[in-house]
């Protein structure tokens, strides 16, 4: 092929058409009355075609060459600014800058699975599936349950310890350190969550708490405070409250159902006292009292262990110091269903005293 292009542009022979080439360059050049002539010999004189050409390399040989370049590039070093054709795109991009994540997303599409599940427990939302957000509820769900994790302190003020228990009773007072106030926000914050009580209500700088440390958690915790007064309960009206039916009262009849009305009868000497689950009677004469247990908690796993009564027990023994509190001094802050059964089981009576928290002892 390279033979044919050759001959087709170049005379056939190469020496010849030199010879002619210099012998024409050296004499002038001579002109004819034709100008066909004279154009012919112009193009012959300053006109000289060389046509080359490389042939393309096959996809072999171009692996092959891509390949010595590449470890001609490892044995040089390359400036951190340079880069070459091979690591950019067509457009400049550097394509070696960050490699590709093949995470493995979701597609919400209505499945069960993806929706948020409610803990029946500890009450936290969380995502199944989801590792972090299962980590998240397995490590809440634990300290509510169990209690929140405690390693102790090293200037701990150990107020009362169970017989035949490795638990143990520490008070904390507002003067404390930080670390351990902080510690006692974090229960109270718990505490806050599960009875439903608005925030800060629980906690305030006159009370003491007092913390049950059961196997490195804190299992259960007791707010008091000083108060001055109190009022006894009716026993009648722990539970339910007492209806008297009128014996001639109105009735309203519908067919063959009869509805007849009944009415709630309050002595002169009752006075109504707001608990959590609605309103209590209690005794209009305020007695004298010195200690007011504001709230009470234990978590779920550890309660009908007695927890609460060995609190209790040492909020008696230490809040007046040298004077153990007579059990008819405790006084009880909005109690909810299940604090009026703890109190009336811990006084032994019916007839316990609550207080109305405002009523602070200065």
């Amino acid at each position: 092929m390279q033979s044919k292009i050759n001959s087709f542009f170049k005379p056939s022979s190469s020496s010849s058409s030199s010879s002619m080439l210099t012998e024409r360059s050296n004499s002038p050049p001579q002109f004819c009355g034709d100008e066909n002539d004279e154009l012919a010999i112009w193009e012959k004189t300053q006109h000289t075609i060389v046509n080359t050409y490389t042939r393309r390399a096959s996809e072999f040989e171009r692996i092959d060459n891509k390949e010595e370049a590449s470890d001609e590039k490892s044995e040089k070093p390359i400036s951190g600014n340079m880069l070459s054709r091979e690591e950019c795109g067509s457009n400049g991009r550097n394509l070696k800058k960050k490699k590709r994540s093949y995470a493995q997303f979701h597609l919400e599409l209505g499945q069960s699975n993806f929706l948020l599940h409610d803990c029946s427990t500890c009450g936290v939302k969380y995502s199944p599936g989801d590792e972090a957000d299962e980590k998240n509820h397995t490590v809440f769900h634990k300290n509510f349950t169990l209690g929140i994790q405690f390693k102790g302190w090293r200037n701990e003020r150990v107020v009362h310890t169970p017989n035949g228990e490795r638990g143990r009773v520490i008070l904390v007072l507002d003067s404390d350190p930080v670390a351990q106030r902080n510690k006692v926000q974090e229960v109270v914050k718990m505490m806050e969550m599960e009875m439903e009580l608005g925030e800060g209500w629980i906690f305030h700088k006159l009370c003491r708490v007092y913390l049950f440390i059961l196997s490195q958690r804190i299992a259960g915790c007791v707010v008091a405070e000083s108060i001055k007064e109190a009022f006894e309960v009716l026993s009648c009206s722990i539970g339910a409250t007492t209806k008297q039916a009128r014996p001639k009262s109105g009735k309203l009849r519908f067919g063959d159902i009869v509805l007849q009305r009944e009415v709630i009868n309050i002595a002169p000497s009752e006075v109504s006292h707001e608990s959590r689950n609605g309103a209590i009677l209690c005794k209009k004469e305020a007695m004298s009292a010195v200690c007011g247990i504001r709230a009470i908690w234990v978590t779920p796993d550890n309660r009908r262990k007695g927890i609460a009564t060995q609190m209790l027990d040492a909020v008696r023994e230490s809040f007046c110091r040298g004077h153990v509190i007579e059990k008819a001094e405790l006084a009880f802050s909005e109690p909810s269903s299940d604090g009026e059964a703890l109190a009336a089981n811990y006084t032994g009576t019916t007839s316990f005293s609550v207080y109305k928290t405002g009523n602070l002892c200065g």
